[in-house]
């Protein structure tokens, strides 16, 4: 408990209360769509398509983390990977449907369900949905313990990791109505802190687990990889020094050029240039025909 003063609490005079209630509407990029239970708010199913695997989520980087991997798959050739990707608009609470809370209780994309098995199963958090990818297909996870182990090192260290890049510092940097000092200093310490961790880790390891280009490394690219190239929360690399993680970069560079993640970062990505904009996907020719500037 702060031994501070409610004067000199922000804003002035605030004290917390003995029991906190929620108080909607608080003024943040999210306030419209968040509140403090879970479940349904509104009856609606969800669409199925005819490829075994159906996702519905959205071109944030937990999403992207999965479309990458379902596209690194088709590059092997494993056609049993094809999918249906949906858009899920969280803006306008689509996480909140009855169809949706089904197969995510937590109401957060990405969500999958893979119809391939007797019966249809479920999978959600997009570390789940990776490790469940990579242990159907038995690919882009490691054979050797020791490289794999790291690989799961880093996967299990990104989703602990990233609530402190993305609820913390994108939160209080870009999101929050105003900006409070002491909210943006503290996690920009700490994400400075993992960028650091990152880069010297990669200045010995070509890719997170080592040689061999893992789940890991698509777990951590949509959320880091991004930030160092200038492309989360405005002029976000910027104003963390990005350019000085030179290790993390040359990882981050070499990712980017995979043509399985330019197709995967692209689904279900509401932002941008149209061109990078493919809605949904439903056929590897949507990349072709349906993005938002040919639509």
């Amino acid at each position: 408990m702060s031994n501070n003063t409610p004067t000199n609490n922000f804003p002035a005079g605030y004290q917390l209360p003995e029991i906190w209630t929620w108080e909607p509407g608080n003024g943040g990029t999210f306030s419209t769509i968040n509140k403090p239970t879970a479940g349904p708010t509104h009856e609606k199913a969800l669409p199925v398509g005819k490829h075994p695997l159906q996702l519905y989520s959205l071109g944030t980087p937990n999403g992207v983390k999965v479309t990458i991997m379902l596209e690194e798959l088709l590059a092997l050739g494993h056609q049993g990977a094809e999918y249906d990707a949906w858009l899920i608009k969280i803006l306008d609470g689509d996480q909140f449907g009855s169809g949706f809370v089904d197969i995510n209780p937590n109401s957060k994309i990405p969500a999958m369900v893979d119809h391939s098995t007797p019966t249809p199963t479920r999978v959600f958090e997009s570390g789940s949905i990776l490790l469940y990818l990579a242990k159907k297909f038995d690919a882009f996870l490691p054979k050797d313990h020791e490289s794999n182990t790291e690989a799961m090192n880093w996967l299990f260290w990104q989703m602990g990791a990233a609530p402190f890049l993305g609820g913390g510092f994108g939160h209080f940097y870009a999101y929050a109505p105003i900006h409070i000092k002491y909210a943006v200093d503290r996690f920009t310490m700490e994400v400075k802190r993992q960028l650091d961790v990152l880069n010297k880790h990669l200045a010995n390891n070509r890719f997170l687990a080592g040689d061999e280009y893992s789940i890991a490394d698509m777990a951590i690219w949509p959320w880091y990889g991004t930030l160092v190239r200038n492309e989360a929360y405005g002029n976000a690399g910027k104003f963390l020094d990005a350019d000085s993680y030179k290790h993390l970069k040359r990882w981050s560079s070499e990712i980017f050029e995979r043509p399985a993640v330019q197709r995967g970062r692209m689904v279900n990505r509401t932002t941008g240039e149209p061109s990078e904009q493919l809605h949904e996907r439903h056929a590897a020719t949507d990349f072709d025909t349906n993005t938002q500037d040919k639509i």
